[in-house]
Formats: C-alpha cells, structure tokens, sequence
C-alpha cells in the first residue's frame, strides 16, 4: 500500500510514518507548509508547522530513510481555517481551529492530492483507533491511551475520509510508550514538546490576533433583563462561560459572579448573568456528519417518517478534553426546514456556545458530529428575566 506519512515535525507523526514503514508499505513523508512567514519560530510547545518543524520532519523522514516532500497550502489554510476562524468570531460564535484543519486540509485537501498521486491512504500521529468489521465497513473510536485520545477532532471526517485513513498510534497505551520508541529509533525529535494551543497564534494572545483583524466597536454589556451594566471595546473579545475580565467594577445584587451568556454580533451587545443560566439542555446543528456508516446503516437507531430518524442513546462531547455525558439524539428538520442533529442532553451541560462541535459518541466508537447552531437553556422560564435562553 502507498501511504502518505502526514510529518508534522512532532514525535507523534514521527513514529506513525515509523510504524508505517514497518508495516511493509512504500511510505512517503510529507510536511505541510501552512504559514508564508518564514521568520516563525515555535516557542517551546507553542505553535507548530514552523521551519523549525520542518527541519525536524525531514530529519526524521532521513533517519526512517523515506523520501521527503513539502507541500504548500499555506492559502488554502488562511482561507478555510483562518478565514474560518475570523468570520466565525465576528459572527458571534466560537470556533474550533483544529476541527476546521483536519475537515478542510488535512483529510480533505491533503487526501485529495494524495489519491490523485496514487497514493492509497493518509496516516497521521493522531491517537485514534480504526476497526473495521466483517463486511469491511470502517469505525472510528477513542484511543486506548485515554489521556491522549484525539477521536474528538477526528469527529468531522466523512465516510470516504475515513476510508483512507491511518493513526498507527491508536492502539498505544501511552505516549511515554511512543517516546521511548522514538528514542530507540534514533529520532531526534523524542523528547521534543507537544504542540498546544492555536499554530497561528502562537504567543497565546487570541483577543489581541482577532482585534487586529475585527475592527473594535465599543458597545454594551448587559444584564437578561436589557439592563446596561458597562461597556466593552469589543464584542470578539469576549467567549461564552467568562467570568474574568469583563470590566463591569460591580457585582452581581446577590453578589455571585456573573458570566458572559451570549454574545450578540447584530446589536454588538455582550450578555451577562449567573453560572447556572449557563446550563443548556439541548443544542442542535444543520452542518452534521457520519464517521462511518450513519445510526440507521448503522442500526444505532430507526429512519421516521418526516426524513429524520428515531431518538438513540449516544454521549456527547463537546471539547477535545471534555468529559462527555449521557445523551439521546436525532436528525429532525428544523426551523429553516433543513434537517438538524438534535442532541437532548441527560443532564446539563455548561457554558455551550455556537460554533463549537458537538461529537457523538456510542461506546468507544465516534458516530457523528455537528457545528452547534444554537442551545436552549435547562432553566426554568423565568419572567424576570425574560425567556430561557436560546442561542
């Protein structure tokens, strides 16, 4: 089999284009240029996809004695991940960056290349594991090194991604366990640090990156009820569930903390109130997909009469290092007459905001996903304060 090593510069991808090797394929190594700005330096584990890093993925492609490419999609990157990122925020919503990459680059850009080129699969040092059953059908699950599993932001691949996929690190019980293989194999990357936080925002400062792409509008903050309760230079700046930093030099009457429930890009208004108007029962999205065959092919659950499907019992998750929870779920058509996932949590969860990804999960193995549209919130209706919430 052809395989495509996806070489990040990291040890993880390192050791996945190794064990490629070892499995007998004709391997080719490739490094993704994402940035044209040749001066970028990592510091310490922040950032990635730096010159630096490509020097230490072609080292180690040299050590495995591979050949050794770099790819440029340093524009299609800035426009379907950036771009993304900032419209997303202008919007109102909170988005995941790395979701957008392994949907629009990694396993779509990249892979079609690759299958262009002949090539038979893309193999990546995501922990995540792929099982396949007796009719050849491919699932994706959770990574037996829990710690590590990376199945959340795996969750927007598609049915064809997946059948070209590989994470030969999925079964490892830990990552110590990959260093100590790096470091027998010589590679000098073994002990180099993981990569974290946004590989374009490398120095961690997210609200001063997007007010220099998001021209600040000063506008209000205020209460569930309408109250003006202070002021902020821009609306961007704030996600919902903060609580520090939003400038209001009073507290609540109770005198309990508010957070920011919901921002309103329209009116440039910020909301604000008690952690437990945070609480959100249901949420839903129109932008939704399989990992693998869907719940009906699947027989997770049945197909209804209106084009949707019967509710089934999943658990949800909605961040990479999230805890997920009891769930049931189904494709119904929404307000917009178009079909939405529907996801009805157990119990609530907390501080949920449009934009971010909700991944289903039956088991150990990731069915679906979606970009979450809107929320509805587990309170009462209280007429104080106006309606339950519903982003």
């Amino acid at each position: 089999m052809r395989v495509l090593a996806a070489m990040s510069g990291g040890v993880d991808s390192a050791v996945a284009a190794a064990r490629a090797v070892d499995a007998g394929h004709d391997v080719v190594g490739v490094h993704l240029a994402l940035s044209r700005m040749p001066g970028t330096l990592r510091t310490g584990s922040r950032g990635c996809c730096t010159i630096e890093d490509s020097l230490d993925a072609r080292r180690a492609a040299e050590r495995l004695g591979i050949p050794f490419y770099v790819w440029d999609f340093s524009e299609r990157f800035a426009d379907d991940v950036v771009g993304d990122f900032i419209a997303e925020y202008a919007a109102g919503r909170t988005p995941n960056p790395c979701m957008r990459c392994n949907e629009r680059i990694k396993f779509a850009a990249v892979l079609e290349k690759a299958l262009a080129l002949g090539f038979d699969a893309v193999a990546t040092g995501h922990y995540a594991h792929i099982v396949t059953d007796a009719a050849g059908n491919r699932e994706l699950h959770r990574a037996s090194d829990e710690a590590k599993d990376q199945s959340y932001v795996l969750g927007v691949l598609t049915t064809e991604q997946l059948a070209h996929a590989m994470f030969p690190l999925g079964t490892t019980p830990s990552k110590a366990v990959v260093r100590a293989e790096a470091a027998a194999r010589g590679l000098t990357v073994a002990q180099k640090p993981d990569s974290h936080d946004i590989c374009f925002i490398p120095d961690g400062d997210t609200r001063g990156w997007l007010a220099e792409r998001i021209e600040p509008r000063e506008g209000a903050i205020v209460d569930r009820s309408g109250e003006t309760l202070g002021s902020h230079d821009g609306a961007t700046s704030y996600t919902v569930g903060q609580r520090k930093g939003l400038g209001i030099g009073r507290p609540a009457p109770d005198g309990r903390p508010r957070f920011v429930l919901e921002v309103r890009p329209r009116t440039n208004e910020v909301v604000v109130g008690p952690r437990e108007a945070l609480a959100v029962r249901e949420l839903a999205g129109v932008r939704y997909s399989w990992a693998g065959l869907d719940p009906v092919a699947s027989g997770v659950t049945a197909a209804s009469g209106d084009g949707g499907t019967a509710f089934f019992d999943c658990e949800v998750q909605v961040r990479a290092h999230g805890e997920p929870v009891p769930a049931r779920a189904r494709l119904a058509t929404g307000s917009a007459a178009a079909l939405e996932l529907v996801v009805e949590m157990d119990a609530p969860l907390m501080g949920v905001a449009p934009g971010q990804t909700a991944v289903l999960y039956v088991g150990t193995r990731v069915l679906g996903q979606c970009t979450i549209d809107r929320t509805t919130s587990a309170e009462p209706v209280d007429a104080a304060a106006g309606s339950a919430r519903a982003s």
